[in-house]
């Protein structure tokens, strides 16, 4: 008889020691749970989709019907086997991949666009590194059959000019059915996807091969349009596209002298914004933007490179939207753009992803709870509830 009740003296104990690693698990499972996959729900759930200005006038599902949804995005660097770290590539990958398929699962985009440099280092991967690169976009990026993905180039993809070869090139082309110069119609809408590390001028075997096309697809598109310095005659045999103002979608921006006159949370720091940019590098040179401006007339410009956010007006109309980096080893606030457009119109919402910033809060207060926690269980820390539970039965007794 007595040792049946030393026994259940003993098991009290354990009981309760179990009890209090069975509440600690569950906590720290609850931390993990929400900052690796339910705060993507938070707050991509927080966007929508931008109304367009003739959408008003339209019922419901006409709107749905005539609006193209689009998600824009930018810089993803994917890193390889030469500077990425693998626990670097774990965090970023698992961040990336869980915010576009709860941004694709959420909001249901018809296309979405990704504007250069998917990969950080396609211009020197050896070609087992990139298959390998590939099989982790492919996993990572993997969408619906309702939604279409289209990639652009960037210097980090196939090199910059001076490292950019007919190799890389068809590489990357095989991989994303990519090319320069192509014209993509969804809805009536019109996108020119523009190779914009061939846009050197100097005439290189890339570079002429990729103003051909576009040249040929301007021509086309101000046919369609009825342009005044296109005569019926030039125009008799082209064959006829819609009559829709084109959307320019490039990796590098059009010529701009710096970032100073951009502005919005995820824009430059400040310490960067009046750094001169370089033409060729940082943005197209003068004569490249010119003549993108004067081909295709385009009523918007989507470009990425720089990881920050801006926008400018060219010739005092033209819209461009600098996308910021996809990617949260870029920026401590990542985003991509959500565009409701029309053949004749378009209306663009940014859409902020978790701050890492943010995130890291979350950890280190989760953190300093559990230490209180267990140090209370373990009694080097008397709980706030006993330690005022002592204070009033003193001050009673005094």
């Amino acid at each position: 008889m007595l040792s049946s009740s030393s026994t259940t003296v003993k098991n009290v104990p354990l009981k309760r020691r179990l009890c209090f690693l069975l509440k600690l698990v569950c906590f720290v499972s609850s931390v993990l749970i929400f900052c690796e996959f339910l705060i993507y729900y938070v707050v991509i759930l927080q966007c929508r989709w931008p109304d367009v200005k003739n959408g008003a006038h339209m019922g419901e599902k006409d709107t749905s019907a005539s609006v193209l949804k689009a998600i824009i995005l930018a810089d993803t660097h994917l890193l390889g086997e030469i500077k990425g770290h693998w626990l670097d590539k774990l965090r970023r990958e698992w961040q990336m991949e869980r915010s576009f398929q709860t941004a694709l699962w959420l909001l249901q985009p018809d296309i979405v666009f990704i504007l250069g440099d998917v990969f950080d280092e396609g211009k020197w991967s050896s070609p087992q590194a990139w298959a390998d690169d590939v099989r982790r976009f492919r996993k990572m990026f993997k969408y619906p059959v309702s939604t279409e993905l289209v990639v652009i180039a960037g210097n980090h993809d196939i090199g910059f000019h001076y490292e950019m070869t007919t190799y890389k090139v068809n590489r990357f082309e095989k991989v994303f059915n990519f090319t320069s110069g192509k014209l993509i119609t969804r809805k009536g809408v019109n996108f020119v996807l523009v190779n914009s590390v061939a846009m050197e001028g100097d005439g290189c075997a890339v570079c002429r091969t990729s103003e051909a096309k576009l040249v040929a697809l301007s021509h086309k598109l101000n046919c369609s349009q009825q342009k005044p310095n296109h005569s019926s005659k030039r125009c008799s045999d082209v064959e006829k596209l819609p009559a829709s103002e084109p959307i320019l979608l490039q990796h590098y921006p059009l010529y701009r002298k710096s970032d100073a006159e951009c502005t919005g949370e995820d824009s430059a720091p400040p310490e960067e914004k009046n750094i001169p940019f370089k033409e060729k590098y940082d943005v197209l040179s003068q004569e490249a933007s010119q003549k993108l401006l004067w081909w295709f007339q385009p009523r918007l410009i989507l470009s990425g490179h720089t990881h920050s956010a801006c926008e400018v007006l060219h010739a005092g109309k033209i819209p461009e939207i600098s996308v910021p980096s996809f990617s949260w080893r870029n920026r401590n606030n990542p985003s991509f753009i959500m565009g409701s457009i029309t053949p004749t119109d378009f209306s663009l919402q940014k859409c902020f992803l978790p701050f890492e910033s943010r995130v890291f809060t979350i950890y280190c207060a989760a953190g300093a709870l559990l230490v209180i926690l267990v140090l209370a269980h373990v009694q080097l820390l008397t709980p706030p509830f006993y330690f005022a539970q002592r204070l009033i039965s003193k001050h009673k007794a005094v």
